[in-house]
């Protein structure tokens, strides 16, 4: 078994690796950790935990000794603070998976520039690995610090990489328009995400600065072999959970659909988690919600020589708590699978 520590437990990324977690056949969950809900049963905070077994775990603070008997730590906590925790964890040989941001960009500048505060342990940086496991999976087998993807970033990398592997985009250009449900704001109370001011509405939000743009110009620039730059525009939709990317490039090439959903057929042939629906289909985000899947569609378009690209996942699951327990699986030898092979919710 290995032995599992939450740190953060109280969002909701923290939420559903507690869900997911109660369900692996290899994780036994030992401690979990919350500065401002200390103390109080695990049912108190996530009423859906009432009658089981995990119910009345009592949530802990950082003091807790039982955090130094974990094999892995997972870090649900605001970036700044993660740097700090996975420093001190690293160093008692605690594996840690931090699904927040300090450890997603390589170029420290970068991360201070977008984040506004200052690393404060940027030689873990270049260790740390980028956990996107359909593109770095042999990485991570040997990694001791994952920084999990963002929510938007996995949807729109996972939807890109096989054109910018094959050397489709002409330019450098990629255009995002990207949907995210409520719960993607996190857990924390604010004026413009309650039920009366959000029901109803569709709104954009972090124009031109949102800060996953680096993490994904970064990754793609990579699978490109060229730099790229990404023009994003986040919005949100009145609905709880999932994430709809639809992605524009230019060709730089004459294809058809046919040729291209081949591709990625063949690039994503025997991933798990990653659907390529036929040209005659296109993906929603029912279909994938409260699962760790993505799917993807993909259109060209012959009178502009423009490719569109639409995925679609959980922002909870795929987008953070699910593809976490993918890289434990991986980091720990076990079937990647493991714990998240199940279908989705319908209706």
């Amino acid at each position: 078994m290995i032995n599992i520590g939450i740190i953060g437990v109280n969002g909701y990324a923290g939420g559903e690796l507690l869900r997911l977690l109660a369900l692996h056949p290899q994780a036994e969950i030992k401690v979990v950790t919350s500065r401002s809900q200390a103390g109080q049963p695990l049912s108190q905070v996530f009423p859906s935990f009432h009658g089981t077994k995990w119910g009345e775990l009592l949530i802990s603070d950082l003091s807790s000794s039982a955090l130094d008997d974990c094999d892995l730590v997972f870090l649900a906590v605001p970036h700044g603070a993660a740097a700090e925790l996975a420093f001190s964890f690293l160093k008692k040989g605690i594996k840690v998976i931090d699904l927040g941001a300090d450890f997603r960009i390589k170029n420290v500048a970068t991360y201070e520039q977008w984040y506004k505060l200052e690393h404060p342990h940027p030689s873990l940086l270049n260790e740390a690995v980028y956990g996107l496991p359909e593109l770095k999976r042999k990485q991570i087998k040997k990694a001791r610090l994952v920084g999990n993807p963002g929510c938007y970033p996995t949807s729109i990398l996972l939807g890109i990489a096989p054109l910018l592997r094959a050397g489709f985009l002409d330019g450098q250009l990629i255009i995002a328009d990207s949907k995210s449900g409520v719960s993607g704001a996190g857990r924390s109370i604010r004026n413009d995400l309650h039920f009366p001011e959000m029901e109803g509405d569709f709104r954009a939000y972090g124009l031109v600065s949102h800060r996953h743009i680096p993490e994904i110009e970064q990754e793609a620039s990579l699978l490109a072999g060229k730099k790229i730059k990404l023009s994003f525009t986040p919005h949100l939709v009145p609905i709880i959970r999932g994430i709809f990317s639809t992605i524009y490039l230019s060709s730089s090439k004459k294809s058809s659909t046919i040729e291209i959903t081949k591709l990625y057929q063949e690039f994503y042939q025997g991933e798990s988690f990653v659907t390529v629906l036929p040209e005659t289909d296109l993906p929603q985000i029912k279909s994938v919600s409260f699962t760790n899947r993505c799917q993807i569609g993909v259109r060209y378009n012959p009178r502009t020589s423009q490719i569109i690209i639409l995925s679609v996942i959980d922002n909870l699951v795929k987008g953070a708590a699910g593809q976490a327990i993918q890289n434990m699986n991986i980091l720990f030898g076990l079937e990647e699978t493991t714990g998240l092979n199940f279908p989705g919710i319908w209706p």
